[in-house]
C-alpha cells in the first residue's frame, strides 16, 4: 500500500541511532554479580538502578530508589494505589507521546488498554504466526541457508521481528529503512533532541497513515486499530499514534533481544539444544527460561503516589523507584541455582514482561515470534553449532541485554 505522506529522515544525516544502544543501555558483559552484590546490601536501596551500576540517570532532581527483592518487586508492580507509571512521562512520554498507555494509570490506562488487549489476544495473535511470522522467517533464512554459516543476529534475529511489524502495518518498502531509524532513535535519551525529533516525525507519518487507512481500510494493524472499539469507544488519535510509535520498540526491539538471548543460551548449552531437537514440547520451557535467565529489559520504573514503605524503607511521595526485574528473576528463594540456564527447571512466572495492570500487552505476540523462530532454526539449520573460528556470542548491557553477533555453522544438506 502506498504511503499518504513521505516519511522524513533525521535533519542531521550523520546521526546514527544504531550506535545508541551501548551509550543508553551499557555494555556490561555480566551485570548479575553486581546485581547480587546490591541485593546483598538490601532488597530496597537508595539511588536509581542506573546510578547504582554507574550509568547516567535521566530522572532529574528527584529522590530515587532501587528495588532488588522479588517480594518488593511484586508489591511495586501490582499495587497501583501506591505506585504509578507517571515516571515514564519525561522519557517515553516525550517521544512516544503522552497518549502512550505506558505513561498512564487507571482508570485511563484500563480504558484504552482493553482495546489493545482485544487485538492482541492469544487466539488472534496465533493466526499471525502462519500468515505473517513464518513467511518473514523463511524469507530471511533463505538468504543464508546455501552458505552453511551465518551471523544469526545480523541476518536473522535483528531483522525478523521488525519485518513482522512492517507487514502488520503494511508499510511501503520504500519507507522501511527510515522508519526503523526513527523508531530506534526514539529511545536514544542520551541524545534527547534526536529522540524527540524521531517522535515528531513518526507522529506526522502515522497521522497521515491513519487518515489513509480510514479512507481505504485494509487488513493491516493500522486499519484494525482505527476501527476497533470497546464499549462503544474508539481509540483517540493521540493514544493510537502513541501506540504505533511504541510498537517498534515494545514488540520489535524486545523480541529481537529475547530471541537472540534464547539462541545464545541454547548454543552455549548444546545438551539442552539437543533435548529440544528430540522433544519440541520443551520449546515453551526454553522460551520462559531465557526470558527469566537474561530478560531483554532488566529494570522497570514506577513512581510513589504517596509516602509509603516498602521492604522496610521509607519512600516519599514523588520518588522514582526502579524495579530490577533482572534481580527478581534471579532470586534464589524462587529459582534454585538462578544463574544457571536450565530449560528443565520447574516453570515459575518471571518478571520480564512486568506484573500487574501494566504487564506487556504484546507478550503473546513475542512468544509466538520466539516459538516460530526456534522451530525454523530446528527445521532448517541442521547440526547447528557455534562457529569455532569466530568470536563466541557475548550478551551485553546493563539496562537492556543482547549479543551483537551469533556466528554459527550448520549442515547444508540434511
Amino acid at each position: 500500500m502506498a504511503s499518504a505522506f513521505k516519511i522524513q529522515e533525521f535533519d542531521d544525516p550523520s546521526y546514527d541511532p544504531f550506535l545508541s544502544d551501548e551509550v543508553n543501555f551499557g555494555d556490561d558483559l555480566d551485570p548479575y554479580p553486581r546485581i547480587h552484590a546490591l541485593r546483598d546490601r538490601g532488597t530496597v536501596l537508595p539511588g536509581s538502578y542506573r546510578e547504582n551500576v554507574g550509568l547516567p540517570c535521566f530522572y532529574g532532581p528527584v529522590r530515587t530508589f532501587t528495588i532488588l527483592g522479588s517480594k518488593e518487586a511484586e508489591e511495586a508492580l501490582t499495587d497501583t494505589s501506591r505506585f504509578s507509571n507517571a515516571g515514564y512521562r519525561p522519557t517515553l512520554g516525550s517521544t512516544f507521546g503522552m497518549g502512550s498507555i505506558s505513561t498512564m494509570d487507571n482508570p485511563e490506562h484500563g480504558r484504552w488498554r482493553k482495546i489493545f488487549q482485544k487485538i492482541f489476544l492469544p487466539q488472534y495473535v496465533k493466526t499471525w504466526g502462519g500468515t505473517i511470522v513464518d513467511p518473514v522467517v523463511n524469507g530471511l533464512m533463505a538468504k543464508f541457508l546455501p552458505r552453511g554459516e551465518a551471523d544469526l543476529v545480523e541476518e536473522f534475529t535483528q531483522r525478523y521481528p521488525f519485518e513482522v511489524i512492517y507487514h502488520q502495518l503494511d508499510l511501503p518498502q520504500t519507507d522501511v529503512n527510515t522508519f526503523q531509524r526513527l523508531a530506534i532513535g526514539q529511545t536514544d535519551y542520551v541524545h534527547m533532541a534526536q529522540a524527540q525529533e524521531a517522535g515528531v516525525k513518526l507522529g506526522e507519518y502515522f497521522r497521515a497513515l491513519i487518515d489513509a487507512r480510514r479512507e481505504a481500510p485494509g487488513e493491516d494493524l493500522v486499519s484494525l486499530l482505527a476501527a476497533t472499539e470497546v464499549d462503544g469507544e474508539h481509540l483517540p488519535e493521540l493514544v493510537l499514534v502513541s501506540f504505533l510509535r511504541q510498537l517498534m520498540n515494545a514488540a520489535g526491539d524486545t523480541t529481537y533481544r529475547g530471541t537472540s538471548v534464547l539462541l545464545t543460551a541454547l548454543l552455549q548449552n548444546p545438551d539442552q539444544l539437543e533435548a529440544i531437537r528430540n522433544d519440541r514440547s520443551l520449546i515453551p520451557n526454553a522460551i520462559e527460561e531465557a526470558l527469566r535467565w537474561d530478560g531483554p529489559v532488566i529494570s522497570q520504573l514506577r513512581t510513589a503516589v504517596c509516602d509509603t514503605t516498602i521492604g522496610g524503607v521509607a519512600i516519599p511521595a514523588g520518588a522514582y523507584v526502579d524495579v530490577v526485574a533482572g534481580a527478581a528473576n534471579r532470586d534464589p528463594e524462587i529459582y534454585p541455582d538462578p544463574d544457571t540456564f536450565n530449560i528443565l527447571r520447574d516453570r515459575r512466572a518471571h518478571y520480564s514482561f512486568s506484573r500487574g495492570p501494566h504487564i506487556c500487552v504484546g507478550q503473546h505476540l513475542a512468544r509466538v515470534e520466539m516459538t516460530r523462530a526456534l522451530h525454523a532454526v530446528l527445521d532448517n539449520l541442521h547440526n547447528l553449532r557455534l562457529d569455532p573460528d569466530k568470536p563466541a556470542p557475548e550478551i551485553r548491557g546493563i539496562m537492556m541485554r543482547v549479543p551483537a553477533h551469533i556466528h554459527v555453522k550448520f549442515d547444508q544438506n540434511a
